[in-house]
């Protein structure tokens, strides 16, 4: 089956960071700071809707890998932007380059794959 995407698409996303999303909330750390999980979650999301609209009927994509750098602290109440960019096909293979800023300064980077999948045979 083809599917309509293509290098290049992207999305960005903009999050207020909330105690729910901290480290010491999660459990990954005792700081109330935007948790490592909660912001590879945000790249995870942005990516997943950077492609969900080009693909046909009965398909959504699955995340499989992660690499990110977490680069600095994000607080409690600050707005977290996520980017999102399609880079690479490989048949169902999605690559993208993922990035998060809070006031315009990088807090996070790196790369996520996702598989295309058809959700009537997936989990089957």
């Amino acid at each position: 089956m083809e599917f309509d995407v293509k290098v290049g698409m992207s999305k960005e996303m903009q999050t207020v960071v909330t105690k729910e999303m901290t480290a010491s909330h999660m459990g990954s750390g005792s700081a109330q700071v935007l948790s490592t999980p909660y912001m590879i979650t945000l790249m995870e999301m942005t990516s997943y809707q950077a492609v969900q609209d080009a693909l046909p009927e009965n398909h959504t994509t699955v995340g499989t890998r992660v690499c990110i750098d977490h680069l600095a602290a994000t607080p409690v109440g600050g707005t977290v932007v996520t980017k999102a960019t399609l880079k690479e096909i490989d048949r169902k293979k999605l690559i993208f380059e993922v990035e998060s800023f809070y006031n315009d300064k990088p807090i996070g980077r790196g790369t996520h794959d996702r598989f295309i999948i058809d959700t009537t045979k997936f989990g089957k």
